[in-house]
């Protein structure tokens, strides 16, 4: 199976911003967490990190017919992108959203996401654990169609 991992905007910033919220581990770390969880369950992955709304819409669109699953981390583009759900709705790839911290209890701004309603679900406040979940959740998905 394929999944494509896609972090947006600061994500690459991890282990330097807000470490109270985000903790001290950093981009690499991340990368490595994901690659160990995708190996233990026969995952190959491939990643993309852009602070650039219009990069993340063409890694969407890009992965049509390559990709057998979306994990998505678009980070503030959650809360403020149409571009980005639209995207997955058009290359119809299953997509799960993560976030690092839980949006619920963050800003009142950052409660509601656009993107998750494009998404078969969204994961939030589990920190990298969440990506690993987001590979057993498109596991299954696969396994149903």
């Amino acid at each position: 199976m394929k999944i494509l991992i896609i972090n947006g905007p600061n994500m690459n910033m991890l282990g330097i911003r807000e470490p109270g919220l985000y903790g001290s581990a950093n981009y690499d770390d991340l990368i490595e967490f994901i690659k160990d969880a995708a190996t233990e369950m026969n995952i190959r992955p491939s990643f993309f990190q852009s602070n650039h709304e219009g990069e993340i819409v063409d890694a969407i669109q890009g992965a049509y017919g390559k990709i057998d699953g979306i994990i998505i981390n678009p980070a503030a583009y959650a809360h403020t992108s149409i571009a980005i759900p639209d995207a997955i709705k058009a290359v119809n790839i299953p997509t799960v959203e993560v976030h690092l911290t839980d949006i619920g209890l963050r800003e009142a701004y950052r409660c509601f996401s656009f993107t998750s309603e494009a998404c078969v679900e969204m994961i939030s406040g589990l920190g990298f654990e969440g990506y690993r979940s987001a590979m057993h959740i498109l596991i299954a998905e696969k396994l149903q169609s």
